[in-house]
């Protein structure tokens, strides 16, 4: 089990139902709105599992919508997301799957604008507890529930250490760290938990590295 008191079986302050399918989902959305760095013109959600069954009844459609629109899981204006996002131009479709996934709360995100696209791919654990799985194809493990930046880079000697420099002039604490790549040579990608939200410049200086092709942050 994953949780470290109390309160995360209990859950966080939130709008209801639950923790897993209207909490959770609403950071999988927020995490997903973070790492595309702006709100997007379209989304195409689809739920597997539990969430297929019963994201209506349970509002993990409007959760996961509000969380794209940047909202907390406290936010009242989860409850009104759907008809925020097509007043902000958002056109949303929902996809009831019957794929079985490999955790039961599970929902994939595709977002894009005129431009660019991103897939996720999200679970929630409980407590409002969540894991991002995948990202564009990429396999991690992203809690959300700490600072933390990804680093899409070409897959060559020395950089992870240029990073890791970068963020150790600064005084910035490595909580968790792990890199994935596709193929050995290829693009590879850097998943960097912190323990306080990285500011703009720094992020600037990372992506003026050599080999790296992109940088985004989640804020806490």
């Amino acid at each position: 089990m994953k949780y470290k008191s109390v309160f995360d079986i209990i859950g966080p302050v939130m709008i209801g139902p639950s923790s897993s399918h209207t909490a959770g989902a609403a950071r999988i959305g927020r995490v997903a709105r973070n790492l595309f760095g702006r709100v997007p013109k379209w989304a195409k959600i689809s739920f597997y599992g539990s969430f297929a069954e019963t994201y209506k009844g349970h509002g993990t459609d409007v959760a996961i919508v509000g969380g794209l629109l940047d909202f907390d899981t406290f936010d009242e204006r989860i409850i009104n997301s759907l008809e925020l996002a097509k007043k902000q131009g958002l056109e949303i479709e929902f996809f009831a799957e019957t794929a079985i996934p490999d955790h039961p709360n599970t929902a994939k995100i595709l977002i894009g604008d005129e431009e660019g696209e991103m897939e996720l791919v999200g679970i929630s654990i409980g407590g409002g507890k969540i894991e991002i799985t995948e990202l564009n194809g990429f396999k991690l493990r992203l809690s959300g529930h700490h600072p933390a930046i990804l680093v899409v880079h070409n897959d060559r000697f020395g950089a992870i250490a240029a990073v890791s420099n970068i963020l150790s002039k600064y005084k910035i604490n490595i909580g968790h760290m792990e890199v994935s790549r596709k193929e050995v040579g290829q693009m590879a990608l850097m998943v960097i938990e912190v323990d306080h939200n990285i500011e703009e410049p720094v992020l600037q200086e990372i992506g003026q590295l050599p080999n790296i092709t992109q940088v985004a942050r989640v804020v806490d």
